[in-house]
């Protein structure tokens, strides 16, 4: 029986390596193809970009449309706030106070592209992968709403803080990436912890 639990244990072991190796050539190279995928796009969708297709710009810029969905909601909570602002396909206008530039830079798929590549890498079930994904993926988003919309109420009710735009650009991203970290962890321990009592079930089903 000794024996018998030794084998299991170095069985575990050799497998649990196996998983984590995986896991992280899958997550590097996921990481890779997606992010500089979306870069590669950004130059095929933006005027004057080294992959400029006029077409591709026109009819699948979804560049173009991140940016749409993060420059509305922000306005309108910037409005609600009692200040008048004005936007178009990249700058928000807050009268009387500061322009905020959205680049590339600012739509976050950065992160995103690492939470996808995370999340697709990890050994867990399919229906586990895909709510993260579309979970993970919208917090980002809502959090990258309302770091464009604080930038531009601080800047609009503290104009001194607008000599300071870098230092508090680095702090809501920080703030990002920590909220994100937070969230992958506890989704993989609870994961972790859900396929660790499966194979101990299945594991103990096959010694009975």
């Amino acid at each position: 029986m000794k024996d018998m639990d030794n084998l299991i244990n170095k069985e575990k072991i050799e497998k649990g390596n196996r998983k984590a190796i995986k896991f992280i050539v899958m997550l590097f190279l996921v990481y890779i193809i997606f992010s500089q995928g979306n870069l590669l796009m950004n130059s095929v969708m933006s005027t004057g970009g080294s992959h400029y297709d006029k077409y591709l710009a026109e009819h699948f810029n979804y560049i173009q449309g991140l940016k749409n969905a993060l420059i509305k909601p922000s306005v309108w909570i910037i409005k609600a706030f009692g200040f008048y602002a004005i936007h178009n396909e990249t700058d928000v206008l807050i009268v009387n106070g500061p322009l905020l530039r959205i680049n590339y830079s600012c739509l976050g798929l950065g992160v995103m592209s690492f939470l996808a590549a995370f999340v697709l890498s990890f050994p867990t079930g399919w229906k586990e992968t895909i709510k993260m994904l579309i979970f993970g993926i919208f917090i980002i988003y809502l959090l990258n709403v309302f770091r464009i919309a604080g930038l531009g109420l601080l800047f609009g009710f503290f104009q001194s803080q607008r000599y300071y735009f870098d230092y508090h650009h680095e702090i809501f991203n920080v703030l990002v990436y920590i909220v994100v970290f937070v969230m992958l962890y506890n989704w993989a321990k609870k994961n972790t912890r859900s396929i660790s009592n499966a194979h101990f079930f299945f594991t103990k089903s096959k010694i009975e």
